[in-house]
């Protein structure tokens, strides 16, 4: 029974009550345990960091395919090599190639013999033999020659082939439409080339890339387009990438509730790979609240608490509804106001 008294008279002298306020006496050890400040206000932008992946942009993404059917007979690439726009591919032997080649062959011997022809009127003409008509008609049919020469030799120029090319030389060179990465490759030597539409290769340029970010629909109000934002991939994470959002999907992902961000960053150095992992955060900005630390804040059953100091070393509680947290910070939506102190370490010794 004496130790109860000894450790009543203890606690009577760490603290006293005093209505609904506690006071701290002045030989109560809880003063070096206690620390007092002012509440500040605060109305910076709140970080919002959503999770983010890298894509090619898909305007740089290009799908190679043959012009003609034919037989690859040499291939000069292999996956994930770079090339330049214009540089050499494959090279197939083509039986279409040949024919073109030929009909080019013959539209050019056409031309000629219709030149000829134009050139005997005109002389028959000159010499009383024959009616004005002949070198029309011979005109007309030169025009038309003309006409298919250069159908044919436009065609052997859009294949790659020099009008003139003998047709047993004929071979049809497939080009980089653009510079890039072979992303993908679905021919080898030997490969028989008969559906048009079923592409050879594939060739990604990555000297930009699109930065998106997962928002989750929550958040969507808060993010606009010209917004900035930092991005770290999880590669270089002492590297981050500063930008702005550039567009914002007009669709929500059914699976994840979430929308893609997009911004288009610069990768001339190609370390930003497709389907690398990163982490995009938008600073979005926020009213003027009170700004308490992490420490001030006391649990009590449901409820948050803070200790408000109504008069020197005299605290009284009070409930607090929380808003955003920024680091150590967190933001209070109601219960407080902006230059009143409250107890930001040892509140829980109150509490108790």
């Amino acid at each position: 029974m004496l130790a109860l008294a000894v450790a009543a008279e203890a606690a009577q002298d760490m603290l006293v009550r005093k209505g609904d306020a506690l006071f701290v006496p002045e030989s109560s050890p809880l003063r070096s345990r206690i620390a007092v400040d002012t509440v500040k206000t605060a109305g910076l932008p709140h970080e919002l960091s959503v999770p983010a992946v890298v894509e090619a942009d898909p305007a740089s993404s290009l799908q190679v395919l043959a012009p003609l059917s034919g037989t690859v007979v040499e291939l000069k690439v292999k996956v994930g090599d770079t090339v330049r726009k214009g540089q050499v591919l494959a090279v197939l032997r083509s039986s279409d190639l040949m024919l073109a080649v030929s009909d080019a062959a013959k539209a050019r011997d056409q031309r000629a013999l219709a030149q000829k022809t134009l050139e005997r009127a005109r002389q028959v003409l000159a010499a009383g033999g024959s009616a004005e008509k002949d070198v029309e008609t011979a005109q007309s049919q030169l025009a038309q020659a003309q006409a298919e020469q250069d159908r044919a030799e436009g065609r052997l120029r859009a294949l790659g082939l020099v009008p003139g090319t003998e047709p047993r030389q004929a071979q049809l060179v497939v080009q980089a439409p653009t510079s890039g990465s072979v992303n993908s490759l679905s021919v080898g030597v030997g490969s028989v080339i008969n559906d048009l539409t079923a592409p050879l290769m594939s060739i990604v340029n990555l000297d930009a890339v699109y930065l998106t970010a997962l928002v989750p629909e929550a958040w969507l109000a808060q993010i606009k387009v010209g917004a900035p934002l930092l991005a770290t991939v999880n590669a270089f994470p002492d590297q981050p990438i500063k930008a702005t959002v550039q567009s914002i999907a007009s669709v929500v992902e059914a699976d994840t509730r979430r929308t893609r961000v997009r911004t288009r960053v610069p990768n001339a150095d190609g370390r930003l790979r497709p389907n690398m992992f990163a982490t995009a955060k938008f600073a979005v900005s926020q009213p003027v609240q009170p700004v308490v630390p992490q420490s001030a804040l006391v649990m009590n059953n449901d409820q948050v608490l803070v200790f408000i100091e109504s008069a020197p070393w005299t605290f009284k509680s009070r409930v607090v509804l929380l808003g955003s947290e920024d680091g150590n910070q967190v933001r209070v939506r109601s219960g407080l106001n902006g230059g009143e102190r409250i107890v930001v370490r040892g509140g829980v010794l109150l509490n108790d």
